[in-house]
């Protein structure tokens, strides 16, 4: 017999607006904003790492899979930061 698939992690969303929040536009842009703020706090946070992480590395020496990890959840960020920006 198959085995089960393999189970994922839930990818997480752009957090909920609260209900009041939805009523009032000037409350949802302060939300998203806020969302923002918290999405560009953690880029440049990975971002940081990686750098550190890629001056230390040896020019010959392959990517580690944490790096290659780290520009993965790096384009992802700019990907929500980007979306949010276009209003979607």
């Amino acid at each position: 017999m198959g085995q089960p698939p393999p189970r994922s992690q839930p990818q997480p969303g752009p957090p909920a607006i609260p209900e009041a929040a939805k009523l009032d536009p000037k409350k949802v842009l302060e939300a998203d904003q806020k969302d923002v703020k918290k999405i560009v706090a953690r880029l440049f946070e990975l971002a940081s790492q990686l750098k550190d992480e890629v001056e230390k590395t040896d020019g010959t020496a392959v990517l580690s899979l944490g790096m290659l990890k780290k520009t993965e959840e790096i384009e992802k960020l700019a990907r929500q930061i980007r979306n949010r920006a276009k209003g979607e």
